[in-house]
């Protein structure tokens, strides 16, 4: 075939193959076939195809569709159009035809090709598929051949190795999928009976501000950084954004919390009124605690913090005890979220804790800010702090995780822990319900499985911790292990991070980051004028 001829006019309909086999026959031209994936094409391909084309006058290579591919979870790795496009680019190819079929047998009886050339590992293949085929192809009055193998490649395997060089995370990513089945049908109908759970929230509600700043400068009266407002944005924070991700994963939310009597707090509970959530408040006078983050383009450069702790009178932390017995009363799950803003005392978070743990199946504690009191949560089912938090309350700063974890889990009596480690992702640990009390025993007994950082382009991680707490709690309250609710809870935490703010994470959203994980695989980016190799 002339190579001044466009590839694209190679690549051909069923009607226009058949017409060009029968110009073909009708002119005396042998036409040679051969059928395969070809994702990529290889060396072995190559000889393939050019031993295939000396065969005859006319070279016909047909490809497997992509909804016909059989290779495993993410095959094909280049979609059919491309497939055929690289083929077709070829000086031995003379017609390219995308099968639909999961074998060439159907286009073999259509085009009755005169030699049918496969690769020699198929001479003493008796796979019926292709003994089907071999059957067509000589009832068509034709014969078929086999290639000499002296390059043997496999697109599968290069494919396989391909994927094992891009590193640890990527094969972790994979055990993962395969390990909790994370298939989109295994996973979506969890998500989906996360509809209808009642889960109490308990902790402060704080005002998240972002100040906009134009570029900064030196001042003219001292050395000191300016910052010029430009725009604000404020956002729910605290207990608050917890109640409303969970509302918008779909359970039913109570949040129980401390509001002044202001206009501001009155605001926050009609929003969350509307987006489904019940608010049950003590009333206090310290004003909502809000915290000021000043950015110049996505980069924080200063925080302040507005209104300083205040902590809660006898009184009033008995009262706050009632509400939460009364709130958590007929639901599934609690979590306890200490932010150090004074609502909760190490005293008075323990006597939450062990106010709801009679009254719900799932009991979830989480802290922020080297004020609060991880210790106090006492008897929960899941603690979900950062390892630096973790650190922190314990006064380790040099143990091993596990040892520090090992060590958490026993001073609290907690079940489980989901433990963030920054941009490594995250940590999964579970002490097993006949661990005893010996330490030598416990630690055996502590089991833990990693959890890759789920987006490689964090833009801002307040609010991470908030939304992964959110989902593992539906999860666990769902019937999921911890490792699957680990897992939600980690692409919960990298929809946040994707985001600028503290945005509500939903229900959508687990959805969507199911599905990127279970396609976890090299693929084509399909961009306007370009393709490229992407993770």
């Amino acid at each position: 075939m002339s190579p001044e001829i466009p590839a694209s006019r190679k690549i051909l309909t069923l009607d226009e193959l058949l017409a060009r086999r029968r110009a073909a026959r009708a002119a005396g031209e042998l036409v040679v076939h051969c059928h395969g994936c070809f994702d990529i094409v290889h060396p072995g391909h190559v000889r393939h195809l050019q031993h295939a084309a000396r065969q005859g006058d006319v070279l016909l290579v047909s490809i497997t569709g992509d909804g016909a591919m059989n290779k495993g979870d993410g095959r094909p790795l280049i979609p059919q159009e491309l497939r055929a496009e690289n083929l077709a680019a070829l000086n031995c190819v003379d017609w390219v035809y995308i099968d639909e079929s999961p074998t060439a047998l159907d286009t073999l009886r259509s085009v009755q090709p005169d030699i049918y050339v496969k690769g020699r590992e198929y001479e003493s293949n008796r796979d019926p598929r292709f003994e089907a085929e071999r059957e067509a192809v000589e009832s068509g009055g034709g014969r078929v051949v086999f290639t000499s193998g002296d390059v043997v490649f496999s697109s599968t395997a290069l494919i396989a190795a391909l994927e094992e060089s891009l590193g640890p995370a990527q094969a972790a990513l994979r055990q993962l999928v395969a390990r909790h089945d994370i298939r989109p049908e295994v996973v979506e109908p969890l998500i989906g009976r996360f509809r209808g759970k009642r889960i109490a929230v308990v902790g402060e509600t704080i005002i998240d501000t972002y100040v906009m700043c134009d570029r900064p400068a030196v001042s003219g009266e001292s050395p000191v950084m300016t910052l010029r407002p430009v725009d604000k944005r404020s956002f729910d924070g605290g207990a608050a954004i917890i109640a409303r991700h969970l509302a918008a994963m779909g359970a039913d939310p109570v949040l129980v919390t401390a509001h002044p009597r202001t206009p501001d707090a009155a605001a926050i509970r009609e929003r969350l009124a509307v987006e489904g959530v019940e608010t049950v408040w003590l009333d206090v006078d310290a004003p909502l605690v809000e915290k000021q983050r000043f950015l110049v383009g996505q980069q924080k450069v200063m925080k302040v913090d507005l209104a300083a702790p205040s902590a809660l009178d006898a009184r009033q932390t008995s009262r706050l005890v009632g509400l939460v017995a009364e709130a958590a009363r007929g639901c599934n799950g609690a979590i306890v979220a200490d932010y150090g803003g004074g609502l909760l005392t190490a005293d008075s978070a323990r006597r939450v804790c062990q106010t709801l743990r009679p009254l719900v199946e799932v009991l979830v504690g989480d802290v922020s800010g080297r004020r609060s009191n991880l210790l106090a949560m006492q008897g929960v089912d899941l603690l979900c702090p950062s390892e630096s938090e973790m650190r922190d309350a314990l006064h380790d700063y040099d143990g091993g995780v596990s040892a520090v974890v090992w060590t958490m889990l026993e001073r609290t009596q907690a079940r489980n822990a989901i433990v963030t480690m920054g941009p490594d992702g995250l940590v999964a640990f579970s002490r097993q319900p006949d661990a005893g009390a010996d330490p030598g025993v416990w630690r055996s007994r502590l089991d833990s499985e990693p959890v890759p950082a789920l987006t490689q382009h964090a833009i801002d991680t307040l609010g991470c911790g908030d939304s992964l707490m959110a989902a593992a709690t539906l999860a666990l309250a769902s019937g999921a292990s911890i490792g699957l609710a680990a897992t939600l809870g980690g692409l919960a935490a990298a929809a946040q991070a994707r985001r600028l703010g503290n945005v509500v994470i939903g229900a959508d959203d687990l959805r969507k980051g199911v599905r990127r994980l279970h396609a976890a695989h090299l693929s084509i980016e399909r961009e306007p004028a370009t393709a490229r190799l992407v993770v």
